[in-house]
């Protein structure tokens, strides 16, 4: 079934970044099986939501996690306009019909730090994939920990794909700025809200991403074209499975 959703027409422009991306190997590592209701952090425009919401249709569920606004005002300081503001204040009446587009029914929206007590423990998965580097920049990444323990089911899942900083990097140069985290730290905190460390893989690894420009992940595949873009291809990721205990 996931394969006949990878192959779906509506994937067409999408398809290119899967060596990138390696979204059916991602997604068995994460265990995330058709009749799962799943949480996906900042689906934006779409590039996973193609596939989730097509592959939990009818049997699962498929819940959208969005941007607060005071965390869209600290992101975009001064270039929080009033289209941008009036954009992400109707996100929840123009996502699902542009959603149902592309294959399912979004069941639920919420917003990280206003998680419902109707959504509380509904949740099999929880996917924060390239979701949490502005989170940690202004703050707020404990939030997004607590939003996933507040969603999940006792045993459920969560999926961590983030732009990974070498090991040594420094605070001030791995805070999210550069939408790059180390891996020890994203860990940490997961860890430190009571979930427990199941597993990491590499299978969304770049060994050719030193991961050290200042303009970080931006300077990457597919924010840049530039030939040195071409060249390295996208970000060096970690893949990281945590469990809320039963």
């Amino acid at each position: 079934m996931l394969a006949a959703v990878l192959a779906d027409a509506r994937r067409d422009s999408d398809r290119a970044r899967d060596i990138w991306r390696n979204p059916a190997e991602t997604l068995a590592f994460f265990d995330v099986r058709p009749e799962h209701t799943v949480a996906e952090g900042l689906p934006g425009a779409g590039w996973y939501t193609r596939i989730l919401l097509p592959y939990t249709e009818g049997a699962g569920g498929y819940i959208a996690i969005n941007y607060p606004m005071d965390v869209l005002e600290a992101i975009f300081g001064d270039r929080m306009d009033e289209e941008r503001r009036a954009a992400a204040a109707g996100l929840e009446a123009s996502f699902p019909p542009r959603a149902a587009q592309w294959g399912g029914t979004v069941d639920a929206m919420t917003r990280f730090g206003a998680v419902s007590d109707d959504l509380a423990g509904t949740a099999d998965r929880v996917l924060y994939i390239r979701a949490l580097h502005n989170l940690a920049r202004t703050g707020n990444m404990d939030m997004a920990v607590n939003d996933a323990w507040t969603l999940l089911r006792p045993g459920g899942i969560v999926g961590v794909v983030q732009h990974r900083a070498p090991a040594d990097e420094t605070d001030e140069r791995a805070d999210g700025n550069r939408g790059y985290l180390r891996q020890a730290d994203v860990i940490a905190a997961f860890e430190a809200r009571g979930f427990v460390f199941e597993e990491a893989s590499e299978i969304n690894a770049n060994p050719n991403d030193p991961a050290d420009a200042d303009g970080g992940v931006w300077t990457r595949m597919p924010s840049s074209d530039s030939e040195e873009a071409r060249a390295i291809g996208e970000t060096d990721r970690m893949t990281l499975r945590f469990r809320k205990p039963d």
